[in-house]
Formats: C-alpha cells, structure tokens, sequence
C-alpha cells in the first residue's frame, strides 16, 4: 500500500434531437436539449492496486456496453473489469440505450458509449495527482420517500395520490442516509465528491429535453456553494421503491418546469457541504488501502405462464400500434419469451480506506441496500444500484407478494422471489473479503 493518488475526467454524451427518450410507458422523441449529459470518471489508486469509480448520465447501460467499455479500459491501462464499476444514474429524460415499455432500444448510442466510458478512465488516470480522501454522512429524510402505499382495500399501490384518503401508510421504509467520498489535493484542493443516495430520480415538466436531472444540479449547486470547479458524481442507491413525493402532504408547487429538480438539489447539496465542513483535517487520509473483488451469481428470470402468454400473444395481435397499458404490457410478455431466462450478473464489492462500495445491478429496493449497510465488515458503506447494467427492479418477497408496477413481469421487472435477499448476502461475503 504506498501513497494515494487521483485523477478525474468528464465526457460528453449528449444525443442530437430526434433520439428517443425512455422512462415512461409512452415513447418521447428529443426535441430540445436542457443541460448536457456525461460520463464522469474517478480513478484513485495506491500504486499497487488501481480503481475506476464511473457514472453515466443515462437510465440504464446495456451489459454489452459495459462490457465493452471494460474491455477497452483493460486494453488501454490494464485495468480489470473488477477493478471499475460503472452505474447509471437513471435520468428519465436521456436516450435510450436500453429500451423500456413503448420505447425502441437505440443500439447505435449504446454502442457509441462504450469508447465514451473508456475515455473518461483513460483520462482521469493520466491526470493523477497526490492525493487524500475523506468520509462523511448526512441526511436528507426531508427528500426521499417510500412511493408504495397499503391502501384501503388491501392493495400496495406505486404513487396512490397526494393526500389520498384511502392510503394508509407507507409499504415500506426509506434510506435518508447521504454518502460522501470526498477526494482532494495535498493542498487541500477538491479534486471530486462521489456521492450516493437513494433517490429514484427528481424530473421536470419538460418531457421531451434532454437533461441529467438533478444529479447533475446536485453537481452545479456543490461546485457554486464550495466556490470551486471539480468532479461531483451522484451514484444512485437502492431506489427501486423510493421517490421525491411526500403523499401525506399537499403537492409542490412548481416555479418553472425544472423548480423540482434545483430545489432537490440544492438541498442535498447543502447537506453535503454541511457534512463535509464537519470534517476534520485528521479525517483526510493518503494512506488508504484499496480493494476490488466482482463475484457472479446465478439468476434465474421469472417467465410468463403458458396461459399468460397465449393470452398476450393475442391481445399484441389484435392491433398494430396502442399506447394502452395492457397491450404493451402483452407486448412485453411476448418480448420476452424471445430472451433467455438464465444467465450471471455481477455483485461488485470495492474498498477505499475504511469506506466499502456495493455495486448492484438493478434497481434494487431501499430494504436491500439498508440491509447490506447494517450488515457491511466495513465502518462506512455506500451501495451503488444499477452498477454494470441492470436486470431491473429487485423487489423484496414481502413486496413481490403484494404486488404492483415494480412487480409486474416485465422486461426489467423478471427477478424472482429469494434475489433481495441472496445479493444482500453476496455483498456482504464479498466486502468481508476485502479486509
């Protein structure tokens, strides 16, 4: 373990008008752009051992991205693919390299990211400086909610209604907890701050321009309060049943189409920088020990009964084009009876000091990551949903027998009862294997 080196690097990936954007059961075409999307790198590494810390302004990456990303990567540093991990931050007004309900994949821009992905760690390894890191913590109850509700007459329902009288109680909890690996100079100068809360995403009115949504405010408003430019990530957390809206009180109103988004941001922002002067000079370490490990697991995806399927084949038959939720959701059975139902995906586990990183590959309900943190060998831990590309929402088996959108079969809702519980347990095994 020698002395701690950085280096951080952004690229653009921005789309041209006329792309699709998914995120909604409806299919949006681009047609003016908000705020410009990036890839954003950090590399920190000890002299022996070297780590990649990457998110993407986007939904979701497809595996073959990441994949590919990886490869060029290791190509061009000799950096293994358990060494970077990769996440999306899941902005639902960026292009869709995966697609989703009524929205068409773009396979060319999946494609044309990868090299993208591979710059940004390219660079921020040729920019490493001394360096040192801290951790901190804060909260922002204030900000996150749990968007299932047990309603009257027995049902779970995803987003019941502002002050709805026949919701009763959330149908599960919240993590409020705010993560901070801030990453600075030998002079003290902020190189970069990654980030990590449980937050599904902020949005705005404007359905159809493209934007980073307020992960990448949160960055904005960070860089202004500190009075200094450097890299801030927002690695998103478990967030699968987890959004911005407070049910029990009246709705926000709206200054301008993005008021949601600024304000979201600016009070995460205000916490961190809170946080993050909270600290004391004692707290910023070089002498850090750095560690990675990528463990793959089997998943095995729920499939559609041969009833439900002769069903959807007959009801996605009997139109050519509809918007109603019942044909694309029988259009998604149908989908996937084309795709296999086995395969691996990755559990990815990473150390930074005494700071632990889970990486999982969906969008993973806020109970597994609470679960993983209270459990972790490490002092501090940050999970990272939709880290190397996600099979989409892992629910808890409470949840999967209530029912809901975020349990309905799916293209990205297919994970089986017993998933929650078994990567919970594999990110535990494998941060314990690197103490």
């Amino acid at each position: 373990m020698g002395s701690l080196q950085a280096g951080t690097a952004t690229v653009n990936i921005t789309p041209g008008l006329g792309c699709h954007l998914v995120g909604y059961f409806a299919d949006r075409i681009a047609d003016h752009i908000h705020d410009e999307l990036h890839v954003k790198a950090i590399v920190l590494t000890d002299g022996e051992t070297t780590l990649g810390l990457v998110t993407c302004d986007i939904i979701d990456l497809p595996v073959a991205t990441v994949n590919a990303a990886k490869a060029l990567i290791q190509e061009r540093t000799g950096m293994g693919s358990e060494n970077v991990l990769i996440s999306a931050t899941h902005t639902h007004t960026a292009p869709s390299a995966v697609g989703a309900l009524g929205t068409p994949d773009m396979p060319e821009y999946a494609a044309w990211l990868a090299p993208r992905i591979a710059d940004a760690v390219v660079m921020a390894r040729r920019n490493l400086v001394p360096a040192e890191v801290a951790y901190a913590a804060g909260d922002c109850h204030e900000e996150v909610h749990n968007r299932r509700w047990h309603m009257r007459d027995g049902s779970v329902r995803m987003n019941p209604g502002y002050q709805n009288p026949d919701a009763i109680r959330p149908a599960g909890p919240t993590d409020p907890q705010l993560g901070l690996l801030i990453v600075r100079d030998l002079n003290r100068r902020p190189l970069a701050v990654y980030a990590n809360l449980a937050l599904h995403y902020v949005g705005n009115t404007c359905h159809t321009w493209v934007s980073a949504d307020y992960f990448a405010e949160f960055g904005k408003a960070l860089q202004r309060i500190a009075g200094a430019e450097f890299l801030v990530a927002m690695a998103n957390g478990c967030q699968g049943n987890i959004n911005n809206c407070d049910f029990t009180r009246p709705p926000r109103q709206a200054v301008h189409p993005y008021h949601s988004q600024e304000r979201v941001a600016n009070v995460v922002a205000a916490e961190a920088w809170k946080q993050w002067n909270l600290l004391r000079e004692e707290d910023f370490r070089q002498d850090v020990k750095l560690g990675a490990k990528l463990a793959m697991i089997p998943f095995r995806a729920r499939t559609a009964t041969a009833e439900d399927l002769a069903k959807a084949q007959q009801l996605y038959a009997s139109t050519e084009w509809s918007n109603e939720n019942e044909w694309i959701y029988a259009r998604e059975l149908v989908l996937l009876s084309q795709k296999p139902s086995e395969w691996e995906i990755p559990v990815h586990a990473l150390r930074i000091g005494d700071v632990g990183i889970a990486g999982l590959h969906g969008e993973v309900f806020v109970e597994v990551g609470l679960d993983i943190k209270a459990r972790s060998p490490l002092p501090h831990t940050m999970v990272v949903g939709l880290a190397n590309g996600s099979i989409g929402y892992v629910a808890t088996d409470q949840a999967l027998s209530e029912g809901s959108y975020e349990t309905r079969l799916c293209r990205h809702v297919r994970a089986p009862l017993g998933t929650a519980q078994l990567w919970a347990d594999t990110a535990v095994k494998t941060l314990g294997g690197l103490e």
